[in-house]
């Protein structure tokens, strides 16, 4: 890597550090899953639908007031509030400002939570989270 990738990187890190947690969310704005519904049955492959109301969505890297997009946490409880949400299994990013998604998870109980973030993948303040739901894959 050349001196100026490196000082780029910086800058970037810097930039995003100073951000962390600081997107404002609008009064009232929530995130809730549409379907499945708490409780369902489904078999995988299935859809999950989001839903978003109060705000707008946009895609990662757009820093546009009052959007941001969708994180699905599967199985998992909510990450630390303050930093960028991880990119793994357990937390689905959907920066291309997507609304819906076709996953398959293997047959038993599973949790669903649904988290909004900023342009730097972090969440708002205060956090746009769904209620967790809990389906059962057959």
């Amino acid at each position: 890597m050349n001196i100026s990738r490196i000082i780029l990187a910086c800058l970037l890190a810097l930039t995003l550090n100073a951000h962390a947690g600081n997107t404002s969310a609008p009064d009232g704005a929530s995130v809730y899953i549409v379907s499945p519904g708490h409780g369902e049955a489904v078999t995988s492959p299935f859809k999950v639908v989001f839903g978003l109301s109060g705000m707008g969505v946009a895609p990662a890297g757009i820093d546009k007031a009052k959007t941001g997009h969708h994180h699905l946490l599967i199985d998992t409880t909510v990450p630390d509030l303050g930093k960028p949400i991880p990119a793994d299994d357990k937390h689905r990013h959907f920066g291309g400002g997507q609304t819906e998604v076709v996953i398959e998870l293997a047959p038993g109980k599973h949790t669903l939570q649904l988290l909004l973030a900023d342009f730097t993948h972090t969440p708002h303040n205060p956090p746009v989270m769904s209620q967790q739901i809990t389906i059962m894959v057959k």
